[in-house]
Order: structure tokens, then sequence, then C-alpha cells
């Protein structure tokens, strides 16, 4: 017997961390490391609005070998700085769907070399980053990989999105949608030379980045990308990733075709000054739509999910690309909440209104399947309670971290579960993933002799 290889658990941030190999699809009954690494990968995107994704040793070693030759081109672009200007003016007035090469943004202290297949030409003779072709390919199998899990996660078919992408490979004189970026964040020796009179280098904290791909993978030399999470708190997202992974976040492309149901990931970057001799180096691969695409919410219409009117009318991606996005109308959405049309959604009502009355007139459940149910339910409505009253932010673990947190005194949910009152020896999960007897057990703690008055009830 072949032991199942189970998906790595979630990193201390909170974001999960996903093997590459399990998200690759199969024919057939899809495997239990599939479906698994799809829950793990859909729930860190709702939670924490990113994901880390492990690749393949002698891929990962590829994207290693290109970072590292960041530094040596920026530094040799920093001896020609009046090329830079000019070429920094030129990719200022290309269109977002032909950058190439290298650019510089003072107001981001950001530079950029941007390899764009089928427009981008590596000349051997002068020096460039190395490696870039290479890179692409491996970034972009990758995210065309996420991308058909997300589809999986939404119970759309596979293909659902591949109109949107280029033709894989590229045909005769096509140019790539898709880019890859070497970036340098606060190179000191680009912050300390002169720039365009009309540009002002700004602070590097910007509350509200948002990338208009459908998604975005960074491979970076050191940590300073900050993500937002559910609850509004700002996670370092890359101070966790080892050699084999990137991290992966959904861009506004992705929120627009699917209507809302994957929110975009708000970030930004903040890069320390001590000790910073070459800056921080990143590579970033952003998955786009084609220019000659359109975003329409037809597939999440036709599996029956509920599209707000500023979803239902589809936008040509050259539009969108064009168009600002006020961060508060974005996130207005309750993304709990599913609408349905009219007609559907008075059809699930009465299904569900004649599912509950024949469940309670048949009680067909053994009593002890009742007793579990309940105190599933009325766990749910303590925990809320008490929280509402203690005016408390819940922030659950998943079950597998949290048994070793409770076991020490000062686990990142302890001051929330002495606050709330939580038994001890219970892991502070949401109340349907505790085990029964835990459910129990919490319950007993508040009211003594619960589980025998409701027995006697039964």
């Amino acid at each position: 017997m072949v032991a199942m290889q189970v998906p790595v658990p979630l990193v201390s941030s909170g974001i999960a961390r996903v093997k590459m190999s399990d998200l690759i699809a199969s024919e057939g009954v899809p495997c239990n490391s599939y479906q698994l690494s799809v829950s793990m990968l859909t729930q860190s995107l709702s939670q924490n609005s990113a994901v880390i994704l492990q690749l393949a040793p002698h891929d990962a070693a590829l994207l290693q070998a290109c970072l590292h030759s960041a530094p040596l081109y920026f530094n040799h672009k920093s001896n020609s700085m009046e090329e830079g200007m000019e070429e920094q003016e030129q990719m200022m007035g290309m269109e977002w769907c032909r950058t190439s090469g290298y650019y510089a943004d003072p107001q981001l202290s950001q530079e950029t070399f941007d390899y764009r297949p089928g427009l981008t030409l590596l000349d051997p003779s002068h020096l460039s980053p190395s490696a870039l072709p290479h890179a692409f390919s491996i970034l972009a199998k990758a995210a065309r990989c996420v991308l058909d899990a997300l589809t999986f996660s939404l119970n759309l078919r596979t293909c659902s999105f591949h109109h949107l992408l280029d033709n894989l490979p590229l045909r005769n004189h096509e140019v790539s949608s898709s880019v890859l970026s070497l970036c340098c964040h606060s190179r000191p020796s680009f912050l300390a030379r002169p720039h365009h009179p009309h540009t002002q280098l700004s602070p590097l904290h910007y509350e509200h980045q948002l990338d208009k791909t459908l998604l975005t993978l960074i491979k970076p030399d050191s940590p300073g990308l900050h993500i937002k999470d559910l609850n509004g708190c700002w996670l370092l997202a890359d101070t966790n990733l080892g050699p084999h992974d990137v991290l992966v976040y959904p861009g506004l492309s992705l929120y627009q075709e699917t209507a809302g149901y994957v929110m975009p990931a708000l970030h930004r970057t903040d890069v320390p000054f001590e000790n910073n001799l070459h800056g921080r180096c990143s590579l970033a691969f952003k998955l786009m739509p084609k220019s000659i695409a359109t975003l329409s919410s037809t597939e999440m219409q036709a599996a029956g999910y509920g599209v707000e009117p500023r979803f239902q009318n589809a936008i040509p991606v050259s539009d969108f690309m064009q168009r600002s996005h006020p961060v508060d109308q974005l996130f207005s959405r309750n993304a709990a909440q599913i609408m349905l049309p009219d007609g559907q959604a008075a059809s699930l009502k009465a299904s569900l209104k004649k599912k509950r009355e024949t469940s309670s007139s048949q009680k067909s459940l053994p009593p002890s399947k009742r007793l579990r149910l309940e105190a599933q339910r009325v766990l749910k409505e303590k925990v809320m309670e008490i929280a509402e009253k203690k005016g408390l932010k819940m922030k659950f673990c998943r079950l597998g971290p949290c048994e070793d947190h409770i076991r020490t005194s000062d686990g990142p949910c302890n001051n929330i579960r002495v606050a709330l009152g939580w038994p001890p020896n219970v892991p502070f999960v949401h109340p349907h993933d505790l085990p029964n007897k835990a459910k129990i057990a919490f319950l007993e703690a508040y009211e003594p002799g619960w589980s025998e008055s409701r027995q006697d009830v039964d």
C-alpha cells in the first residue's frame, strides 16, 4: 500500500502552502490529495487573499538563478542613467500589454525589467537578466494550474477561463498578454540618483495597491510584501517562503470575471533601509487576460451563481485596464451572501423549507447523532453571543495547528481563548470543525448537565 502524501499544513501567518504536484488535474475521479489541496487553496485565498505554491525543486532552482542575476543587472543600469531615463519616458507612454525591457518608477522607488514573449528580444551581447524565458514558462504553467483549480472549486468546467488566455503556444507574430517582471525595490544607488523634475519619491506604504491581473505569482529574495486579510489586518505574506515557494494572489480581472466571488488582494511593499545593499529583488509573473478578450459573468450565471447588476455587463479587457477601480466599491459586496435569480431563489427557498419539514417529521436520526447536531448548532450561537458581549473580533485557527497552541501559554490564539472563556484543552477552531466530544465539552463547561438534559428531551 502506498501512503498518500498530505499537502503541507498552514504556515504561521495563516497562509496555506500547497504543492504544485497536488494541483495538477488528471482524468477521472479527483484523488483525495487534489480535493484537499483545492480546499486549502480556496480557503487561504478567501481568508488571507494569498496562497503559497510549492514548486518542484528543479523549477525552483531555475527561478532562484534568475533572481540572483537581478542585483548585477540593476547595478549595471545605474551606470547608464541617461539611457535608463530615456527608456523610462518611452515606457510610460506604452500600453499595458506592450511593456518590455527596462523602465523605472521613482514614485514607487522601483526598477523593472519586463520580459514579454513575442516582443522582448534578449541580446546575448548585452547584459540582461538570465533564464527569463524558462522562468516565464515555469510560472505560466503554475498560474494556469492554480486558475484551473479555482474553476474546479467554483463548480465550473476546467476550461471556463481559457478563452481569456493567450494561445498555448503563441502563434506567429502574436505578443503575450502575460508578462514576467524582474523588479528591484529601494535600491540605494537608484534612490540617490536625480530623477525627472516632475516625479518625486513617495513613501513605500501604499494602503490600496491592486493588480489588474487574473493571478500574480511572486518570488522575492527577501520579505517585504504585505497583504490585507479578511479581517483587515496586514500580513507579511512572504516571510515564510521556502526555497521552492512562490506566493500567489488574485487580481482585479479574476474578480470581475467571477462576479466578485474571488476577491482581489490589497497589497503594499515595505522594504527596510537597514542593511539594504541591493534593494529587494523579486520575480513577478502576471497572468493577464488577452487585450482582445471580454470580461463577463456568463460562466458564473450558467453555474447558478447570483450576479449583481454591476457584473452583468460584459467589459472589453482593453477598456477594463484603462478604468479606475475605487477600493470602497470593490469591497462593498458581502462575499458570504450568494444571490440567485428571483425564480431560482424562490425555488431554492421552497426546497429548503420542504427539506426541513421532512427531516423534522421523520426524525430518523439516532439520538447520538441528533445530540451532536444540536450541540453544533447551540455552540455556534453561544460563541457568537459571548463574542458580541465581550466585543471580541473572532479569528479561529485550523484544527491541526491549534492542537499545538493549547499546549503552550503563548499561542497565537491564547488571548482570545482566555477572553472568551474557552474551555481548556479544547482547540480554538470553528464550531463545525470541532470533534464531537469537544463540542459537547464546550457546552458542558458553560451549562453543566447539558448533555443529560438533551438526552432526556430525546
